[in-house]
């Protein structure tokens, strides 16, 4: 990887999706996890503060160098041990039903095969184990999905994701059964950059 990628755009990540946000977001979605926990796209370690102590650790799976480094100080302040265990969230090198839960925000949009990641995280997860998610996507509102689409080129190239990913349809082909998913805009800025999809479903 370039230097953009491997240090300015993990550094952006960590800014854009930082505590001032994110962080109720995190905090809703990472609420009710508890035991062994995958966290796919584990970035710099923005979800760690909010992770209940029901958690007895965290194996992260992580592409980016750069992020990890990003992580290492939460890391190190955390009370829940993490392990970085893999850097391919569509080939985890965990036995079938390893984990009682994962967990996944801002990661589908940038996995290149994303279907294939979520058949990995459904076969990791032991029966009725959940995973709990918060991910950007396809708005429904067809004016911002014009918007995201004209948006795609610029967004891939300078955060490495796509805008207009279709959340709902990659869970409804997925393993996973979905108990709940609800779509939101984040205040404060575009919609076309804030159409959030937050929800849980279950292996």
């Amino acid at each position: 990887m370039g230097l953009y990628a491997e240090r300015l755009r993990p550094r952006l990540h960590d800014t854009a999706l930082g505590p001032r946000v994110t962080g109720a977001i995190r905090e809703r979605v990472c609420a009710g996890l508890a035991g062994d926990v995958l966290e796919i796209g584990f970035g710099s370690g923005h979800n760690l503060p909010h992770l209940p102590p029901e958690v007895t650790g965290v194996w992260a799976v992580e592409p980016s160098a750069g992020a990890l480094r990003l992580s290492e100080p939460r890391r190190a302040a955390s009370a829940v041990a993490v392990v970085v265990a893999g850097d391919d969230a569509r080939a985890l090198p965990f036995p079938d039903g390893r984990f009682d839960a994962a967990l996944c925000t801002w990661v589908l949009c940038g996995v290149p095969g994303a279907a294939v990641a979520l058949a990995e995280v459904a076969r990791v997860l032991r029966p009725g184990g959940v995973l709990r998610l918060v991910e950007h996507g396809r708005a429904p509102d067809p004016g911002v999905r014009r918007l995201q689409r004209l948006g795609n080129p610029v967004n891939r190239a300078v955060a490495g994701c796509v805008l207009d990913n279709d959340v709902e349809a990659l869970l409804a082909a997925s393993p996973l059964t979905v108990t709940r998913l609800a779509h939101r805009y984040l205040p404060g800025g575009p919609r076309s950059l804030g159409s959030l999809y937050e929800g849980r479903a279950v292996a």
